[in-house]
């Protein structure tokens, strides 16, 4: 082994906010391997920063599975170009749903705001509300 900075399981989950059974089902998925010494998991940094790039897609609303197809092309591309044109593909993706997410709420904002007035003219007339 190098002389490489090591982890422990508690060390990452501490770091990022984590419980030891996350950091264990990323690693039943296959997205991190950490090496195993007395039976203890030992994280390298290389595993610390395939941690970080979990947690960035995840918060962007990427799946385990497309996190870890991402990954994958890390060991296949050298130069990162099939990997960055997938990451291309799958933020397009992305973009465009949450987009679509986005019209969808501004469009239940107006509604409900609409709603809303109505309710209070009603009340402020002191007529029933009507029932939506």
């Amino acid at each position: 082994m190098n002389k490489e900075k090591l982890y422990g399981i508690s060390d990452l989950a501490d770091e990022f906010g984590l419980t030891h059974r996350a950091i264990r089902l990323y690693e039943d998925k296959g997205l991190l391997s950490p090496q195993r010494i007395n039976g203890a998991r030992i994280y390298t940094y290389r595993d610390r920063a395939r941690l970080i790039i979990i947690l960035r897609a995840k918060r962007m609303g990427f799946s385990l599975q497309e996190i870890g197809e991402y990954l994958e092309l890390y060991a296949l591309d050298d130069g990162q170009y099939e990997q960055n044109r997938l990451l291309l593909t799958r933020v397009e993706d992305r973009i465009s749903r949450l987009e679509q997410q986005q019209a969808d709420l501004e469009q239940t904002l107006s509604e409900l705001q609409t709603i809303k007035q109505q309710v209070m003219d009603r009340l402020r007339m002191g007529k029933p509300a009507a029932v939506v």
